[in-house]
């Protein structure tokens, strides 16, 4: 396990209007990040662990000289059991933690947290069981179906008949394949399966079955970058005559977009934000320069979900202090269940189950060097190119 990296921050913009008038003694919040920093989630982990730090940075310059904000980061090297170890570690430390990647690894670890009776925010884990477990601490920012209802609503929107559905055999992503199935089928479109095991590397068999007996309009692939990878690798050299590829989460991203960009040419993904992004409100101008400023680069969404999770993690905390409980048993996580906050992701509203039910995702595609919002119209920040694949030449839909 590595070392645990401590990082002190600043307050959000936003924090600054929830402060009262009255002088309040200096507090010190100390939040943990389990969270995967290397391993096969490694790309999306840390991703996210960036927006978890700038909301730390952003408190911390908001509350400068009054409050602090600090951060404990350990890697769980994408693996559930050192996850488990690295929230053991951090809870005598920390008062509550904002973190962790993949539903197979938040769900021990946040039960770790509930057994020392902290606080487990993430956006990384969206298995519908994470919230049937009747956990008090547990809260999650986003859930499988605000990502299907996002791609079932962009396919029907764009007339497709048919579709083969690639999908990892991971509970998540599993759960998120039938999620899409139940949409699409209900809107009559013909729906072929094809369950992969996470561990594959070769989907050129795969793909030849989708190729000759499928023939669909559109692949749908869920889920993770590695298999978008060798998914779109394979789809280059058999070239199935789809209109569209499309998938959900850690997809449309700007570090997918630089690192793959041929491969990613003309595929659509959900995300909250075009890439590189145009924040228009001033929280999410000010959260971008802090990004800028930490990261030297523009976020991309999984960023904007560290910061959202953390931001209201920090203002849960900070009116717990001003309550004079922060440090009472289930203080932070009632201060959570108060209010509807409007966020750079839209609505939060945690449910007695910490679910986020107000959550709905939009589609982007990659573009050129750009990642365009194309899902839904009122979102959209430029037309999708439609039919067009990483090997066709694409046209624009509304031409």
């Amino acid at each position: 396990m590595n070392h645990p990296a401590r990082h002190l921050a600043c307050a959000a913009a936003a924090l600054a209007l929830l402060l009262p008038a009255a002088d309040l003694s200096a507090a010190e919040f100390r939040l943990g990040s389990q969270i995967a920093m290397s391993g096969a989630l490694a790309r999306v982990g840390m991703a996210t662990n960036e927006g978890v730090n700038v909301a730390v940075e952003m408190f911390n310059r908001v509350h400068q000289g009054r409050h602090t904000a600090s951060l404990i980061t350990v890697d769980d090297e994408s693996n559930p059991a050192k996850a488990v170890a690295a929230i053991e570690q951090m809870a005598p430390q920390v008062q509550a933690f904002s973190g962790g990647y993949g539903s197979n690894i938040i769900g021990p670890a946040s039960e770790t947290a509930e057994r020392a009776g902290k606080v487990y925010m993430t956006s990384g884990g969206v298995a519908s069981e994470l919230v049937k477990r009747g956990l008090t601490n547990f809260f999650r920012i986003n859930n499988g179906e605000g990502y299907s209802r996002a791609l079932v609503g962009m396919l029907n929107d764009l007339d497709i008949k048919s579709v083969a559905i690639l999908h990892s055999t991971k509970d998540a992503t599993q759960e998120v394949a039938h999620q899409v199935e139940e949409g699409l089928v209900a809107n009559g479109t013909k729906v072929s399966f094809h369950a992969f095991d996470p561990a594959i590397s070769d989907f050129k068999p795969i793909l030849h079955k989708v190729k000759v007996l499928d023939k669909p309009d559109a692949i749908v692939m869920v889920g993770y970058e590695n298999d978008y990878v060798g998914i779109l690798r394979a789809a280059r050299v058999m070239q199935p005559g789809i209109k569209l590829i499309a998938g959900v989460w850690s997809l449309a991203t700007g570090k997918m977009a630089n690192d793959f960009p041929e491969l990613m040419q003309n595929v659509v993904g959900t995300s909250t934000l075009p890439y590189p992004v145009a924040f228009t409100d001033p929280e999410a101008q000010e959260f971008a320069k802090v990004y800028r400023d930490l990261y030297k680069k523009s976020p991309d969404y999984l960023g904007v979900f560290g910061y959202v999770q953390t931001r209201l993690l920090l203002d849960a905390m900070l009116r717990a202090e001003e309550a004079g409980a922060l440090d009472q048993p289930g203080a932070v996580a009632a201060e959570l269940r108060k209010s509807l906050n409007d966020t750079l992701i839209g609505p939060v509203r945690f449910d007695e189950t910490g679910d986020n039910p107000e959550f709905t995702h939009r589609m982007g595609q990659h573009q050129g060097k750009q990642v365009v919002l194309v899902w839904p119209e009122k979102a959209a920040t430029g037309p999708v190119k439609f039919p067009a694949t990483p090997w066709t030449t694409p046209r624009v839909a509304s031409e």
